[in-house]
């Protein structure tokens, strides 16, 4: 146990010389300012390439995502109508459905479904 110890601390000390020769060797810069422009050609911006995001926006393809992934797990009731009897299908169809349209209901309320602010 003893020669584990004393090799993993060898393994660490080589490790820790190696990173701070790499750091004084090294060449970078830590102020370079064309490397952190935001464009690649080298022209300085006119005006500020930081454009505000519309959250509203995010929101509504958020809820169109979930509204759309509800909607693919309708495809498998077509299929399994064969395979079930009709009452089965009929109430597990009519809950899902019940579930989407309390989803739309809420959605509606907070005034997620507007496109104008």
């Amino acid at each position: 146990m003893n020669m584990i110890t004393l090799l993993i601390l060898f393994i660490f000390m080589i490790c820790s010389c190696l990173i701070m020769i790499v750091n004084l060797i090294s060449n970078k810069t830590s102020q370079d300012r064309e490397k952190f422009s935001p464009f690649e050609c080298g022209f300085d911006p006119k005006t500020s390439a930081r454009l505000p995001f519309s959250l509203h926006f995010f929101l509504i393809g958020v809820i169109f995502l979930i509204f759309d992934i509800e909607i693919v797990l309708l495809l498998p009731f077509i299929i399994s109508f064969k395979i079930t009897n009709i009452f089965s299908y009929f109430t597990l169809s009519i809950m899902f459905l019940f579930i989407l349209i309390i989803g739309l209901y809420h959605e509606w309320n907070q005034n997620a479904l507007t496109w104008v602010n």
